[in-house]
């Protein structure tokens, strides 16, 4: 049980992280991920709200906490980095349905972000797959319901 709550707290960390620096640094250190660059169809790759700064803070943010609960540096890192990869799958699936970035698709939004680096968990420290999929349902559904109070409260600027 303790376990599937610091994987839990290690997935808001890597997504909370990239908002709190965003709030703090503004527009400093905000070089999108994708360079700009837009897909044949036009769009955006991913988006200007994916930047190397959420990369580098969201996953520190994981290895730091890894390290001080035990769990090793390493794995913190890793884990981290698969969540933002698995958000900036999303953004690449989004822009390529037509979405913006403030649209809000649910499960999208939250599932390959907390999937991914689960899936990392799984097989790293051995994880039941029930464990995985409970710590990937509780992140979801705890995503969908603060997600909108958190827009409210000032500290995200989309409501998902």
């Amino acid at each position: 049980m303790l376990l599937s709550l610091e994987l839990f707290v290690m997935l808001v960390l890597a997504n909370g992280a990239p908002v709190v620096t965003a709030r703090v640094f503004g527009r400093r250190w905000s070089a999108p991920v994708d360079g700009g660059r837009l897909w044949r169809d036009g769009r955006p790759l991913l988006g200007n709200s994916k930047t190397w700064r959420g990369v580098v803070s969201g996953t520190l943010a994981c290895g730091l906490f890894a390290l001080i609960i035990g769990m090793g540096l390493l794995f913190g890192l890793v884990f981290g980095l698969l969540g933002l990869i698995g958000d900036m799958i999303s953004s690449f699936i989004k822009r390529r349905a037509g979405l913006d970035s403030s649209a809000r698709a649910l499960g999208l939004d939250q599932i390959p972000e907390a999937l991914l680096p689960m899936i990392l968990a799984w097989y790293w420290l051995g994880l039941n797959g029930l464990v995985v999929a409970g710590v990937v349902v509780l992140f979801t559904i705890s995503n969908i319901v603060l997600s909108p109070l958190l827009f409210r409260l000032g500290i995200r600027h989309q409501p998902h």
